[in-house]
């Protein structure tokens, strides 16, 4: 409550202001707030610093492809794709030897890896890499790049680290993407995708130790940028650093549940990192 003097009569000396409760609580509220910001926005110098340190230090880097580098099946839906496995499965008469969640898991690679740990040597497991092969090149005339994704390669090309992909779709299609994007060069010929021993899929980290052995690289000179959680196994297993992309906040979770240290929204990021080095 405040004591103010009435009408015109004039402030005396002993006019006595008081300051209500809640005023006084709206100080030390505000100091704190302003704590909380100065603390988040350290925190996020810290990460930047930490993000430069993991991307300047990378010498080789590991791209996965569906995601980091385009989205494969922006036109035609991944969802679709995974479905047409399942089914096509059903009338093989496999479609039991699935799990209800591998059943409406939306990656196309879900059903193929279950069958082929099931079964490595059946030929019905090499027919059904050959369909998806045959859908991810149908894909590839309408796949998006994903943003930042082209200079970001060259970028990093022009500083002179060496890159490569490592993915688990078909090598064919990640070349005959970065062939449309006027890219191989810059990774050429350290393609590495998906073979018919299943069981090598990531997070078997299969792929990625064949690029750095091709590549004469060091585990510790190497930075993988991936998008799931079977990326980041994959890395920890060929002792390689991993910086995460997630397009949006549930795939960031995703690889923060799986342990991901580094975790960024868009490729920009890395761009002006390096474009700032």
């Amino acid at each position: 409550m405040v004591h103010r003097p009435l009408g015109n009569h004039h402030v005396r000396p002993d006019t006595l202001l008081v300051t209500s409760d809640a005023t006084k609580q709206n100080v030390p509220v505000a100091e704190e707030a302003d704590e909380a910001g100065k603390l988040a926005a350290q925190e996020r110098r810290g990460e930047l610093a930490r993000l430069a340190e993991l991307v300047g230090g990378a010498r080789h880097v590991l791209f996965d492809f569906d995601g980091p580098i385009c989205r494969l099946f922006a036109g035609r839906p991944a969802p679709l794709i995974a479905r047409e496995q399942v089914r096509w499965l059903d009338a093989q008469g496999l479609g039991e030897a699935l799990t209800h969640d591998e059943r409406v898991d939306a990656d196309p690679h879900s059903a193929l890896r279950s069958l082929g740990l099931q079964r490595p040597d059946s030929d019905l497991v090499i027919e059904m890499e050959r369909r998806l092969t045959v859908q991810e090149l149908r894909a590839v005339g309408s796949a998006w790049p994903t943003a930042h994704a082209d200079p970001l390669i060259r970028t990093w090309t022009a500083v002179g680290a060496r890159l490569a992909v490592t993915t688990n779709n078909s090598a064919e299609a990640a070349r005959r993407y970065l062939e449309s994007r006027r890219l191989s060069a810059c990774f050429e010929p350290h393609i590495y995708g998906r073979t018919q021993d299943l069981r090598l899929l990531k997070p078997h980290p299969y792929c990625l130790v064949r690029a750095l052995s091709a590549m004469g690289a060091a585990p510790a000179t190497a930075l993988m940028i991936g998008d799931a959680p079977t990326d980041l196994l994959a890395a920890r297993a060929a002792g390689v650093a991993f910086l995460g992309y997630a397009h949006n906040e549930r795939k960031a979770a995703l690889l923060r549940e799986a342990g991901a240290r580094h975790v960024v929204g868009s490729l920009e990021t890395i761009l002006s990192l390096l474009r700032s080095a």
